[in-house]
């Protein structure tokens, strides 16, 4: 028996599914409340138990999620438990890819929709299995490479040598843990290190060219001049964009694909460079890529009578500006409502000039609380009262019914739902509250 502490947690999810499709026996536990990565662990039928000391059973592998330190009760008794072999989630996964031949994709914002199109990419290619940090992961026994999301918690991706890597960005993140971008910089220089064939990289951002590559590498971007894969002439609309892509100055294909706002075009254009390196027709990539459908909860657009819903991911800044800046380009002519839910309290405190700047984009904004178990783990002391006060006219919004009755009065608006947390309970109250 293979069990998750933490089951519902996004790679936990994906790594489930995985170990399921190949045959193994699979449980774990979490809190009873739904999160949206449950949904492909509840098809498969995978039995999802309360926490309890007690579920640690003799001869398990323990899989423990990041979310649970050490002195959690269940991590606690399965450590205990000398029958028991235990994990940590990227530990288990490491040891995992070492049986395929891997791409790693990692960068501080994009990583999942980059996995996404690169999943569905390599599909229409090659027998390829894939985890993606929504919940989503695959393989089976025929499975002959493996996409990763490849998070760098922690420096947890340094326990990864994938084959490949594909590198969206670096602009510092995890600040409770990371002292300054130099230290967060110096992850990504080791992580390349453990690189075996070739890396892609965008070549726009500094950090990215700074890098120290003992591989093949290319750059993939806008310029020209400076980058080997660049995306020029780019003809951007409501709903599509296209652009010519050039390798080393010579033109390669013209791309037309459904994406808005430039930070998709820079993660296409990192699986696009890949599946060139592999030589795989760029009809046939561009196909792949236009059937593609996005991740959960990554810009996920529902239209309810003449009010729009957006779901994103967005809880960093660099995240939460490109997505309402994509959501003004879209819908320039609606008034857009922004609801944000932070995760990490140290987050907020280090970027709150940034997530003041990115949230002002929208004309009216909406501030949730703190509730993830581990908001507050690093000891940093605020409430959301701390962001509120440095945005003028923003408002607290409260994840009840009074919260829903306050968004309903915005009918024929746009609602941005952001937060890597369960902000879209709030997002179903609210349409509920619209009937």
């Amino acid at each position: 028996m293979i069990y998750f502490i933490g089951i519902k947690g996004t790679g936990m999810a994906s790594l489930a599914c995985m170990l399921h499709d190949t045959g193994k026996e699979v449980m774990g536990s979490d809190l009873e409340k739904h999160f949206f990565t449950e949904d492909e662990l509840v098809k498969r039928n995978i039995k999802i138990l309360p926490f309890d000391p007690a579920n640690i059973k003799d001869n398990y592998t323990v899989i423990i999620g990041n979310a649970f330190l050490e002195d959690f009760p269940e991590v606690k008794a399965a450590r205990a438990n000398t029958t028991c072999t235990c994990y940590r989630y990227h530990e288990y996964l490491g040891l995992l890819m070492e049986n395929y031949k891997t791409i790693s994709v990692c960068g501080s914002h994009g990583k999942t929709t980059t996995t996404t199109m690169l999943s569905r990419m390599m599909s229409s290619f090659k027998n390829t299995g894939y985890l993606i940090g929504d919940g989503e992961g695959f393989l089976n026994e025929d499975s002959e490479y493996l996409c990763v999301e490849s998070c760098e918690f922690r420096r947890h991706f340094l326990a990864y040598k994938p084959d490949y890597a594909i590198i969206t960005n670096i602009e510092i993140d995890h600040v409770d843990y990371f002292k300054d971008e130099e230290d967060y910089f110096s992850a990504y220089n080791q992580f390349v290190k453990n690189v075996k064939e070739g890396v892609l990289y965008y070549g726009d951002d500094p950090y990215c060219r700074r890098l120290e590559i003992d591989v093949p590498s290319f750059s993939f971007g806008f310029d020209e001049e400076k980058d080997d894969f660049a995306a020029v002439d780019l003809v951007e609309d409501e709903d599509s964009t296209t652009f010519t892509l050039l390798f080393k100055g010579n033109y390669l294909f013209t791309f037309n694909l459904p994406f808005v706002g430039r930070h998709m075009i820079i993660d296409a254009l990192g699986v696009i460079s890949l599946g060139i390196l592999f030589c795989f027709d760029p009809r046939l990539i561009e196909s792949s890529l236009r059937n593609y459908k996005g991740p959960k909860r990554r810009y996920v657009i529902e239209e309810y009578n003449d009010t729009v819903f957006i779901d994103d991911y967005a809880h960093h800044p660099t995240e939460v500006k490109v997505t309402l800046e994509a959501t003004k380009k879209r819908y320039p002519s609606k008034k857009i409502i922004a609801i944000f839910k932070p995760h990490r309290a140290s987050r907020v405190e280090y970027f709150a000039e940034e997530f003041k700047n990115a949230l002002m984009l929208a004309d009216e904004i909406y501030l949730i609380d703190f509730t993830s178990i581990d908001d507050k783990q690093d000891g940093t002391d605020i409430d959301i009262t701390y962001l509120q006060n440095l945005i003028p006219g923003s408002h607290i919004l409260t994840e009840d019914i009074d919260g829903a009755k306050e968004l309903s009065k915005y009918k024929g608006d746009v609602l941005v739902f952001m937060s890597s947390k369960d902000i879209y309970n709030i997002a179903k109250m609210t349409k509920k509250e619209m009937k």
